[in-house]
This record gives C-alpha cells, sequence and structure tokens, in this order.
C-alpha cells in the first residue's frame, strides 16, 4: 500500500493538556466575551477537540463588573427567576442584577453558550469570574490573554 495511513485522534481525560487563562472583561461587550470564553472553556480552539471530552481550558474572568452591554440593554434587558410558588416569579434589570451581583451576568452569559448536559454542567465549574482585579488563582500562574487574539 503506497498510500498514508492517519489515525484519527480522540482526546480523553487521561491525553488533555488544560492550561489557565486570564482574560480581563473591562470595557468588553458581554455577548461577545461570553462566546469567545465559551469557545476556551469548551476547548475547540485545540487541534485535538473532541465534543464529548472536557478538553478546555480553565479560564479566569477579572473586572466582570467593568463589562459593556449595548444600546438600551441596560434598562431593557430582564432577568427572570421563578421559585416554583405561584407568584413567584421575579423580574430584574441589568442594571439592578449588575449593582446585586456584578458576576452573574458574565456567568449567566457563558453558562446559556455551554451544553445543556452532564459534560456542560462539568465545564462550567472550569470557570471563575470576579468582579475586580483581583483573583485567587496567582498560584496556577493564568496566562494572560486578550479577547482580539481569540478567535
Amino acid at each position: 500500500m503506497d498510500t498514508l495511513s492517519y489515525k484519527t485522534i480522540s482526546a480523553n481525560s487521561a491525553t488533555v493538556n488544560k492550561n489557565w487563562i486570564l482574560i480581563d472583561a473591562e470595557n468588553e461587550t458581554l455577548g461577545r466575551l461570553s462566546s469567545k470564553v465559551a469557545n476556551l472553556i469548551r476547548g475547540k480552539h485545540k487541534t485535538n477537540f473532541t465534543p464529548h471530552v472536557d478538553c478546555g481550558d480553565n479560564v479566569v474572568v477579572i473586572n466582570a463588573d467593568k463589562i459593556k452591554l449595548t444600546g438600551n440593554k441596560w434598562k431593557d434587558k430582564k432577568y427572570i427567576t421563578f421559585s416554583g410558588y405561584p407568584g413567584g416569579q421575579k423580574t430584574a434589570t441589568a442594571e439592578e442584577m449588575m449593582a446585586k451581583k456584578p458576576t452573574f451576568m458574565v456567568e449567566k452569559g457563558v453558562k446559556g453558550m455551554l451544553p445543556k448536559n452532564k459534560l456542560g454542567r462539568a465545564l462550567f465549574k472550569n470557570l471563575y469570574v470576579y468582579a475586580g482585579g483581583e483573583h485567587q488563582q496567582e498560584a496556577q500562574q493564568p496566562k494572560a490573554m486578550k479577547l482580539s487574539d481569540i478567535k
């Protein structure tokens, strides 16, 4: 046989190389930030991406309280929660959510872009969001990365 033969390499939990990435969310648009962070967590930027394996990186997002929303979304965007009881539905605008819990909007945006299954719930644990410029992952030495460098 004179042809080249290639084997498709499928990643597993033993062969995955997970890195730590630091993203500064200051003056970044929420949706664009969320989609790029979700791709990093999922591992789609790696050559050995395997859809059913957690092969993504651990991502630390700082300055989540300084994100941008375009248009009138600060007043118009609504976050709805429901307790399950009659009359238990609550709504809050993006402004109110930012004042109450600054990391919530980034977490919810990224979580919505991950798979809705066991893998998605496991991948979400690889995200660390902080409101200020300080974070607790200095020991892991995360590599700073700009969103414009991520495709």
